[in-house]
């Protein structure tokens, strides 16, 4: 079991900028892979950025490319997981989550699916 804990988010101006992060606690092994996943209403998840715990790498979808940037601290007991939103769009706007699992493949990082457990979400809204 992972608990996560979402922070940040808000209401900003198109071509602002925002971070979030998210704390990972209550694990007996630390997840391998770690995720920010979007979702408006109608719409598909989406897997915007993904992290390797502990080094490994990084991906990206292609749409946040270039703007967002994923990082992530790690300590014997917590991973706190940092989403930097730069110029951001009104196409941005939804509910960002958190997530984890214990492994993800390379093949599927950016495949909400693969991804075990989730935060509450936090609201991100890009005004034009």
């Amino acid at each position: 079991q992972v608990q996560l804990v979402e922070f940040g988010g808000g209401s900003v101006q198109a071509a602002g900028s925002l971070r979030l992060s998210c704390q990972a606690s209550g694990y007996t092994e630390r997840p391998n892979c770690m995720g920010w996943i979007r979702q408006t209403p109608g719409k598909e998840r989406e897997v915007v950025a993904a992290i390797y715990i502990g080094g490994g790498g990084t991906f990206y979808t292609n749409s946040v490319r270039g703007r967002f940037t994923i990082s992530e601290v790690a300590t014997k007991n917590t991973v706190t997981m940092y989403l930097q939103l730069d110029s951001l769009k009104p196409e941005d706007t939804a509910m960002y989550y958190c997530a984890a699992a214990p492994y993800v493949p390379v093949d599927r990082t950016l495949q909400a699916s693969a991804y075990t457990f989730w935060g509450q979400g936090t609201q991100v809204t890009v005004s034009s």
